[in-house]
């Protein structure tokens, strides 16, 4: 199983998103999804997450938030356990991600984009300011099989 952190750095009435088009090899290829990364030993969701976004954006998070848990599982990858968080102050000079383009994208236009189906669902949560939440997704290659929001199915 594998650890992870995502968080949507929110300015007003947009988020700053990654476009994930530079790895080779990339689950997220193609897809726009907030700034994030894996667990590294020792760390904690809140660790990961202020590492993680400095070292894709150049920013160190000043106000930010937890959540939510987000567990993927999919039949293309391990499992994984997202500590999702949102943030809305930081500090620095933003840098170029080797992983992506970074822009930032009007909450209203998010959708449009290319992003995986159960990301829909978790920015719902986030934008209704939902308590803490644990949000389970299934996933069959790119289709949503299965969500489960607080241990009840919601598809």
């Amino acid at each position: 199983m594998i650890n992870s952190t995502l968080c949507y750095l929110e300015r007003g009435d947009d988020y700053l998103m990654l476009h994930r088009v530079k790895k080779k090899d990339d689950l997220n290829h193609d897809k726009w999804i907030g700034v994030g990364g894996k667990f590294q030993e020792g760390e904690s969701p809140e660790d990961c997450i202020l590492r993680e976004t400095w070292e894709e954006t150049g920013l160190t998070l000043t106000d930010y938030r937890y959540r939510g848990l987000v567990t993927f599982v999919s039949d293309a990858a391990p499992t994984e356990y997202m500590h999702l968080f949102t943030a809305t102050g930081w500090t620095g000079t933003p840098h170029p991600c080797d992983e992506g383009e970074l822009a930032w994208i009007p909450k209203a236009d998010l959708r449009k984009l290319p992003m995986w189906e159960g990301d829909k669902l978790f920015l719902d949560l986030l934008e209704q300011d939902a308590p803490f939440f644990s949000l389970k997704l299934r996933y069959q290659g790119d289709r949503l099989t299965e969500a489960v929001l607080n241990g009840r199915r919601i598809v």
